[in-house]
């Protein structure tokens, strides 16, 4: 009985120490999770940061601007001039419309804008005249006019596809696009980015927690209040350092214990092309922005050549296949007049009128395909080289800012838990 009690005394004794001995030691058992919680927390912030806020907030020069929207101007550059020098050829692109096409689905929108039009010619040339010709006579010159017109249009076409390169530039179109709304930048590479992003955050757990546990055994054995802080900001470093390089490498799948490991990003290359594309082609290289680009853009009157051209050959043609009706209204002196009202009328009605032709022309052109088919057939190397350059623009400063959040994290672990 009495040995039954000393034993009892001795097993609670040990029980006690132990437990007191295990009390000890939670904080350094929490050095590994809370090295992996910063290595997570860190990748997170870090992220948001490179993403957010869109614009300036602070005081200049205190206070943070997202890293990407801060640089949206020079990125959005790299990145068309890479896709531009890589997947699309706009001469190739638009080699695909047909001009006698484009005219058909015109036609309709055409021959109400050929009666105003004639009208504004007529009344502005011979009014009295124009008001009282037969309603049939009119009938015949809207006819006539009517039949004519789709061959402006098939010239206009002809012309703009020769001329293309001068007329359009994509990576004005797409930078002054994305200068416009810097979210949509922003919007490209989380969304082509999504799965890796994830992986970066996730990884920053796994990282932060191995290098925790050789944080904990030196740190037992030496434990300076500048040893925490130190590898925080290691632990911080590291892990975004490791995450970045893991999205891009290995190029190559390498076997590494029975694990095949290959970048992120390479790993669903086909998936990023196809995402990609319909970021571009939906956000920013639409159907309706092109041809609004090339109608009123930086250079309209490159496009108002084209159109004054084609006008004075349908004009000076109708002349000559109506002498007497040109005659009997006295116009010919005063063709040139006529000319410029047309040309005006045409320039400002034709962004209205093309409209009918995008269902066409998105299917001709086909942008979406044609970057993700060619980017999905980059090589490894070229698909690297054609998305690394814009996320290495600032990767430096982002590897930076999570090794100061992770010494921030390993001071504010010292005082809480070891002093």
């Amino acid at each position: 009985m009495l040995f039954c009690g000393f034993k009892n005394f001795i097993t609670n004794k040990r029980m006690d120490e132990f437990l007191n001995k295990l009390i000890e030691l939670l904080p350094y058992f929490s050095i590994p999770v809370i090295s992996g919680i910063v290595g997570w927390g860190t990748n997170v912030l870090a992220l948001k940061m490179t993403f957010y806020p869109i614009e300036f907030v602070g005081i200049r020069p205190i206070g943070w601007q997202g890293i990407i929207p801060s640089k949206a101007k020079k990125m959005a550059g790299i990145s068309v001039d890479l896709m531009t020098g890589k997947l699309v050829d706009i001469e190739e692109v638009f080699s695909q419309l047909n001009p006698k096409r484009v005219a058909e689905d015109m036609a309709v929108g055409l021959e109400g804008l050929s009666k105003q039009i004639i009208n504004e010619v007529m009344n502005a040339q011979s009014p009295i005249l124009w008001k009282n010709l037969p309603q049939l006579t009119k009938d015949v010159i809207y006819l006539k006019v009517a039949d004519d017109l789709p061959f402006i249009i098939e010239g206009v076409m002809s012309d703009l596809k020769a001329n293309i390169v001068d007329l359009l530039d994509l990576k004005t179109l797409a930078v002054e696009t994305l200068m416009e709304d810097k979210s949509l930048i922003n919007e490209i590479f989380l969304n082509v980015g999504k799965n890796e992003f994830k992986f970066i955050e996730k990884s920053g757990f796994y990282f932060g927690f191995l290098f925790g546990l050789v944080q904990m055994a030196v740190f037992f054995f030496y434990d300076p209040w500048w040893m925490l802080p130190t590898f925080g900001i290691i632990v911080g470093y590291l892990t975004n350092y490791l995450a970045l390089k893991l999205i891009f490498e290995p190029v190559e799948p390498k076997n590494i214990f029975g694990y095949k490991l290959q970048g992120a990003f390479l790993k669903r290359q086909n998936e990023v092309a196809d995402e990609y594309a319909q970021i571009i082609t939906k956000r920013i290289l639409t159907t309706e922005s092109i041809f609004e680009f090339i109608l009123r853009g930086p250079t309209p009157e490159k496009m108002a050549d084209i159109i004054k051209k084609h006008i004075d050959i349908f004009t000076d043609s109708l002349i000559g296949k109506s002498k007497k009706l040109v005659e009997f209204f006295a116009i010919s002196k005063r063709m040139e007049y006529a000319k410029n009202i047309a040309q005006y009328r045409f320039i400002e009605e034709l962004p209205i009128a093309i409209r009918d032709v995008f269902p066409y022309a998105e299917h001709a052109l086909n942008i979406k395909n044609i970057l993700s088919t060619k980017m999905s057939a980059l090589s490894k190397p070229e698909f690297v080289g054609f998305l690394r350059p814009v996320f290495q623009e600032d990767e430096t400063k982002l590897v930076i800012v999570g090794a100061i959040l992770g010494g921030l994290a390993g001071l504010a672990q010292y005082f809480l838990f070891f002093n």
